[in-house]
């Protein structure tokens, strides 16, 4: 697939090639609405328990709600029992769902400690029962999303990505790093671009994406069909129309003024508000906040009260002072995302 060309997956064709990785407690439907917004092409949804005992739960209620949300609704679904996740697959089909994403990536020890995640790669057998059945028993287009493997010497990304195309995955998405691995060191690419040469379904490329320049470089190294970014949107979730433009033009887009970033920021959190009620939305809210003020002037000392506030009017109150204080300074001082972190002080003009 060229650069800048438009991702098929089943009957639906997307705007682009770019994909929100679905993170937990992070990509709700709030999270989802604005990315699509702001250039991705398709965002899928926080993980959903595969276990029918909690459909009725809060949090599960709340992960399946889709209402308004742009077309197509991508819904990742975890669990490592085959029945219980094409039941999985069927439910949340009833609700909404026109693509059912099942996860074999997520390293974490709580979802691989009941051998879900990627611990389910550590069993071939168990995932071509798992994908058999979830693709058998829906209608809707399948996508898998998987890391390189268990550890670097238990790389089976190939032989899991050929097992997927074969019982009718519709696209592959992987992160470059095994589960042992989680979070640290570079993605390996290498492992990814071997997987394209084996595959006829789309292959997204997920792992370290953080600017323009290095989603164009992983297309162009890894031949995948399109990038899925996690991480590098939380806060900035206008990267998706960035990379979209220079894909499209090879030139950067100005970054967003201060005050365009005052604006996004709170639109985002009037929807979390709404969609989580004023006490947990307030608290949800939070590590938003922190996410889009890193890298703004005296944002440290900001963030750090942010977290003493405890109802949604000081927080408002608090955030259209920060934003005041900067506009006085300079009304087109930028954000400056190379130079945050959680002590970064720096705005760029």
């Amino acid at each position: 697939m060229n650069i800048g060309t438009i991702l098929q997956i089943g009957p639906y064709q997307l705007r682009n090639n770019l994909v929100v990785a679905p993170m937990a407690g992070v990509t709700d439907r709030p999270f989802r609405m604005l990315c699509k917004k702001l250039g991705a092409g398709l965002a899928v949804s926080e993980m959903v328990t595969s276990n029918s005992l909690l459909y009725g739960s809060e949090k599960t209620l709340r992960r399946a709600n889709h209402e308004g949300e742009v077309e197509p609704i991508s819904v990742q679904i975890a669990g490592a029992d085959p029945k219980m996740m094409a039941e999985a697959a069927i439910h949340n089909v009833k609700h909404g769902a026109q693509i059912i994403d099942i996860n074999m990536g997520c390293p974490a020890k709580k979802i691989c400690n009941v051998m879900a995640g990627s611990a389910l790669l550590r069993d071939e057998p168990l995932v071509s029962q798992i994908l058999k059945a979830v693709v058998k028993a829906v209608d809707v287009p399948v996508t898998l999303k998987i890391r390189t493997g268990w550890d670097k010497q238990n790389r089976n990304a190939i032989a899991v990505a050929k097992m997927a195309q074969d019982i009718g995955v519709q696209a592959l998405a992987m992160h470059g790093r095994t589960r042992a691995c989680m979070y640290t060191g570079d993605a390996e690419y290498d492992t990814i671009a071997a997987v394209r040469e084996v595959l006829e379904i789309p292959l997204i490329a997920n792992g370290d994406i953080t600017t323009p320049e290095k989603a164009k470089y992983v297309l162009d190294y890894t031949g995948a069909d399109a990038v899925m970014i996690g991480r590098a949107a939380q806060g900035r979730p206008w990267i998706f129309r960035e990379i979209e433009h220079y894909l499209q033009t090879g030139e950067h887009m100005p970054a967003p003024e201060v005050e365009e970033i005052r604006s996004v920021m709170l639109e985002h959190l009037h929807d979390l508000y709404e969609f989580y009620g004023e006490l947990t939305g307030m608290r949800v809210a939070r590590k938003h906040i922190s996410w889009y003020t890193k890298g703004l002037k005296d944002s440290a000392q900001f963030r750090h009260q942010m977290n003493q506030l405890q109802s949604i009017p000081e927080q408002l109150a608090a955030i259209e002072a920060f934003f005041d204080h900067l506009h006085q300074q300079d009304h087109r001082l930028q954000y400056a995302p190379e130079h945050a972190s959680d002590d970064a002080e720096e705005i760029a003009a």
